[in-house]
């Protein structure tokens, strides 16, 4: 079977050109991961500290749900506000290299060439490379974006990451307390295989766009939030005793 079969996508001239001309895409991953890492533990938490303190199905529900409409949308609020300061940050420093480029263009191309003479440029071929950069403004900023400042050409939308984040909590972080709707007897139990399965589910995910084998990234998510909702029963427990 040819190597070629095994690789994510074409390597055909034409191929080539219509990605290129599309533009990368735009992923909202992490806002998924976060949210529904999250929206599980904070609400499974809930369910361990409620199960610890011997508290009723009835008050287990109302803690659940208000957990999740109200943290939901604080951390899809909060998601939003940090993306939206990400792109105010980027728009920020990319009118200052506007700036620079106006009123310092001789420094700038220094800083090009610098640039491109810790990748190995050396001559003529530094200096042609220099001149075809800085020959067009926007792709000059582009590159001084990138390359000195470390930010990507990409930005999200605040909306959609904040939604996003959103769904995904209040979808994972309801499962955990589904079982708790049918009062049934072995409802902790069901609760806490709920609990564990999104927590492994949302962990392998994070394999499709990771060199990490999906059994790691798994376990790992699996074990972070094992962890937080014992601290919760645990604290839950305590305080029966005190209270």
């Amino acid at each position: 079977m040819p190597l070629t079969q095994f690789l994510e996508h074409s390597h055909e001239p034409h191929d080539i050109a219509r990605r290129l001309r599309d533009g990368p895409r735009i992923s909202y991953l992490r806002d998924w991961v976060y949210g529904g890492i999250d929206g599980t533990v904070t609400t499974f938490a809930i369910v361990a500290a409620a199960v610890g303190a011997d508290l009723s199905n009835r008050y287990l529900l109302i803690l659940g749900v208000a957990n999740l409409l109200a943290d939901g949308f604080s951390m899809a609020a909060a998601n939003y506000s940090g993306t939206k300061a990400e792109i105010e940050e980027y728009n920020f420093i990319r009118h200052m290299e506007e700036r620079h480029i106006e009123h310092a263009p001789d420094g700038e191309r220094e800083e090009v060439r610098q640039i491109f003479a810790a990748k190995g440029f050396k001559g003529k071929t530094l200096e042609a490379a220099v001149e075809v950069i800085t020959s067009e403004k926007e792709h000059w900023i582009d590159m001084m974006m990138t390359e000195e400042h470390g930010l990507p050409p990409i930005t999200r939308s605040p909306f959609t990451a904040g939604l996003v984040t959103f769904l995904a909590f209040v979808f994972c972080g309801f499962l955990p307390v589904a079982p708790f709707l049918f009062s049934l007897e072995a409802s902790v139990v069901v609760s806490i295989a709920m609990a564990a399965l999104t927590f492994f589910l949302i962990g392998s995910l994070r394999s499709r766009w990771s060199p990490i084998h999906w059994l790691r990234t798994g376990t790992e998510t699996l074990v972070i939030g094992i962890a937080s909702a014992a601290v919760a029963f645990l604290v839950g427990d305590i305080l029966k005793q005190i209270i």
